[in-house]
């Protein structure tokens, strides 16, 4: 089967002792996937409810985390599928939705960072203009293009495989990513081309954007008043952990295919379960306990809980 053209299934085959452990993986995904549901949406539900945090930095917090929300819904009920069936399989059609699922969403996450650091930068060092300069407009264009810049992207890609043969039919991995490139029977310039560009506008770029921005804001900090400085901790710090733990988990993601026969398969199912399991789960825990306003909403609706 692996040496026939255009087959209409592909076989996952990244899992380790599914046979042996499957109800144990599916009992813990399961409750992740409910856990990144329940914090993610119970701050999400926060933001919106609360006028005081109806404010460009929370508004993009919460674009963020209803953009984990819909990666793990992309990524968590085929998953849960796969680990009660016998055969890990995928048609090649959905393999493909999948893959610009993973990507475009991904990439989504880069430019909402990239937004959120600009936020930053004009809040602590442009304070008079910053009113001006986030405008709602502002904010909605941000949006927009944060969500539609990679689905354009990403979808050159998935429709220039669309038409590709592939010798091969089994993925190393546990859905499908870019390792999917290696089941084809040649390699497609332009594909490799735009791939290149996507992840340069997509990645590379806002992380330096990222980073050129937060380097200027500790710049500006030290240089002010120690109010200004710890106003920058506390609104920063979140964003830069977070920034650091999905570039993490995108360098291994782009690092696995070149070491495609050399990567144990424990540790690459390992590693890509973090990017399903990990970074979803993440995101919603670090804006909880380290944005102080966030923090005092979630004290105030747990103890009303207790109360009742």
């Amino acid at each position: 089967m692996d040496d026939e053209a255009n087959v209409t299934y592909i076989t996952l085959s990244g899992y380790v002792g599914v046979q042996k452990y499957r109800y144990l993986y599916f009992l813990i995904m399961f409750t992740v996937y409910i856990l990144i549901l329940s914090c993610n949406f119970t701050i999400v539900c926060l933001i919106w409810m609360h006028k005081n945090l109806h404010e460009p930095m929370y508004i993009f917090i919460a674009a963020l985390l209803l953009n984990s929300v819909a990666f793990s819904t992309a990524m968590y009920p085929k998953l849960l599928i796969d680990l009660l069936s016998e055969k890990q399989i995928i048609t090649y059609s959905a393999c493909l939705f999948q893959f610009f699922q993973f990507y475009s969403l991904s990439g989504s996450e880069f430019l909402l960072l990239s937004a959120m650091a600009y936020d930053r930068y004009v809040s602590i060092c442009k304070p008079l203009q910053y009113p001006t300069i986030m405008s709602k407009t502002t904010i909605s264009i941000f949006l927009v293009l944060a969500w539609l810049l990679p689905a354009c992207q990403t979808s050159v890609p998935a429709i220039l495989s669309a038409d590709m043969k592939f010798c091969h039919s089994t993925l190393k991995g546990i859905f499908c990513n870019n390792s999917f490139y290696n089941l084809n029977c040649v390699s497609s310039r332009a594909r490799s081309i735009f791939g290149v560009f996507a992840l340069l506008n997509l990645g590379l770029f806002p992380f330096l954007f990222i980073l050129f921005t937060y380097t200027r804001i500790l710049i500006i900090s030290y240089q002010s008043n120690r109010n200004v400085r710890k106003k920058a901790a506390q609104t920063c710090l979140p964003h830069l952990l977070v920034l650091i733990s999905f570039s993490c988990l995108c360098a291994y993601d782009i690092i696995i295919v070149r070491m495609e026969s050399d990567f144990p398969k424990t540790a690459r199912f390992i590693m890509t379960l973090q990017a399903v399991l990990y970074h979803p789960l993440f995101n919603p825990i670090i804006y909880g306990l380290k944005m102080k306003e966030i923090t005092k909403h979630l004290k105030r609706l747990f103890c009303q809980a207790k109360v009742i």
